[in-house]
């Protein structure tokens, strides 16, 4: 039987022609998030947002996916994809124009939320239209890794671009910048895309909003309680008390609707596979450490004072690991067929020595040849790890339970970044008091070095015209901002320390664990599109 057609005659024989076109499209959904990160700074600075309020608002994002992800399989089956995607690249454009007049924090999360809607509904789009141009499994592994790959770079390629126009202009253009791309996606899906693909219709009835609804309100509680929680100081506050027990309740709500209805979102009968839930852990540690990057890209832009340029050059190394090993690992799982254990072994050992070389390089004169090596190695052991893991959790999927293991998955990494923000937070404020104090408690006045020190920052002061009292104020400060960042690198030092003793113990289960060495990697399409064409 004849499956959709999508594409027009003129563009449907012309291979590279229809590449390019859906990595563009793809591109545009994206560029939400590389926008974001680049105008960080303007909003607070001008808008006067916290950094909590810009995690917040980057994670109401991701609710947003989540939210939409089940129902979107749903829409997806009904309606035309070239329609579809109209529709959907017209809702972003329209989000970008109001980023541009966004003057409140409240409105500012309400668009970022819808974004994920959108970002979600054009992704979901290209899964459809990328799968339908593979016709083998070679060709779906090398699909797999430039899907995975786009995703994971698109906020480098993005920000490389960004960073040029705010560089250059007003940091406003970066959004007309962006209309104007996704202007040129919505002529390409108009140009390409024809307006009947001939695929069945399944009718939108019995659709559980109220369920969406129960998801949308836990997801978005466990984001504030995650995100505000050590500002707040956790539970000593009545927000982070009302909006914990509302992602509780919300989570058990769901879950329990799911069990009852006919018609679920998701199949809870999907956690009886040991090896699915065995690939959930391994995501979630996956998703949970290799935040740690963000430590880096933290103290070179916060406290070396790194320009977002040299920034994004930096993540273009990671980014180039990421995509060489993508593929490296997509050829072997192809040519080899060889288990999930000796991707996982390669990925996390990998993933220990970048920590551990993280561990001896971070000194107060950092530099960007330091960088580079470390950094491309944590992007390697991303490419090992991710492909990989996710093909192993959908294939112990059971076939009955059709798109829940996409969206198991999802949540699998919602979770595992929100618990990471809270954590390396926590983590920062522990070391970086402990080693502070340890500091202060060996400083003295009396000590020659102390003194030495002291002195200096005094002549230096003096030299530049201020007088003694205010040289020697200004000197307290210098020492006491010299000893704040060493206690900062050292904390720093002692997470990533951390990590790798956590990543060994793991590596060491994985190791033991029989059933990732018996179970073969498979690509298969019921993985990413059986709803589509059922």
């Amino acid at each position: 039987m004849r499956g959709p057609q999508y594409f027009k005659s003129w563009i449907n024989d012309w291979n590279w022609g229809v590449r390019i076109a859906l990595f563009l499209i793809l591109m545009s959904s994206l560029v939400q998030f590389g926008v974001f990160a680049m105008t960080q700074n303007y909003l607070i600075s001008l808008l006067g947002f916290q950094s909590e309020d810009l995690s917040f608002g980057m994670q109401i994002c991701y609710v947003g996916i989540l939210g939409i992800l089940p129902i979107q399989f749903r829409f997806l089956r009904y309606f035309e994809t070239r329609n579809y995607l109209i529709v959907n690249i017209t809702a972003g454009i329209l989000l970008s124009l109001a980023c541009l007049f966004i003057r409140d924090v409240n409105v500012f999360f309400v668009v970022r939320f819808l974004q994920g809607i959108v970002v979600c509904n054009i992704a979901g789009c290209m899964v459809v239209l990328i799968y339908s141009r593979l016709k083998t499994e070679h060709m779906q592994a090398i699909g797999s890794s430039v899907f995975y790959g786009s995703i994971f770079s698109n906020g480098v390629i993005i920000g490389i671009a960004a960073a040029m126009v705010v560089n250059s202009s007003d940091w406003t253009q970066v959004y007309v910048y962006s209309i104007i791309f996704q202007l040129a996606t919505l002529v390409i899906v108009l140009l390409a895309l024809k307006s009947t693909s001939g695929h069945k219709k399944y009718p939108l009835y019995q659709i559980d909003w109220i369920g969406f609804v129960l998801l949308i309100a836990a997801a978005g509680s466990l984001t504030y309680t995650m995100v505000y929680g050590s500002k707040y100081y956790w539970f000593e506050d009545r927000r982070i008390v009302i909006s914990s027990l509302a992602a509780a309740s919300g989570t058990v709500c769901f879950l329990f609707r799911q069990y009852l209805i006919r018609r679920p979102l998701i199949d809870l009968s999907i956690f009886k596979s040991r090896n699915f839930v065995i690939g959930l852990v391994i995501l979630a540690i996956y998703y949970g450490f290799k935040d740690s990057i963000n430590l880096i890209y933290s103290y070179t832009g916060g406290v070396l004072g790194w320009s977002p340029y040299r920034l994004m050059i930096l993540g273009l190394c990671n980014v180039s690991g990421i995509i060489l090993f993508m593929i490296f690992s997509g050829q072997l799982i192809i040519r080899n067929r060889h288990s999930t254990k000796g991707f996982l072994i390669a990925g996390f050992s990998i993933m220990i020595i970048y920590h551990l070389w993280m561990y001896f390089v971070f000194t107060p004169d950092l530099s960007f040849p330091d960088l580079i090596i470390p950094v491309f190695l944590q992007g390697a052991s991303a490419g090992l790890i991710f492909v990989p893991v996710v093909i192993f959790i959908l294939s112990s999927a059971p076939k009955h339970t059709g798109t829940t293991g996409i969206f198991v998955a999802a949540c699998t990494r919602f979770n595992a970044t929100l618990q990471s923000i809270a954590g390396f937070y926590n983590l920062q404020l522990f070391f970086n008091k402990n080693y502070k104090t340890g500091i202060l408690n060996r400083v003295s006045f009396l000590d020659f070095a102390t003194s030495e020190r002291l002195s200096s920052y005094v002549q230096m002061f003096s030299s530049k015209g201020y007088t003694t009292e205010q040289a020697t104020s200004l000197a307290y400060s210098s020492l006491g901002r010299a000893v704040d960042l060493q206690a900062q690198i050292l904390g720093y030092r002692a997470i990533f320390l951390t990590i790798a003793i956590v990543l060994s113990i793991v590596l060491f289960l994985i190791a033991v664990t029989p059933s990732l060495n018996k179970t073969v990697l498979h690509y298969s399409k019921r993985m990413f599109i059986w709803v589509f064409h059922k």
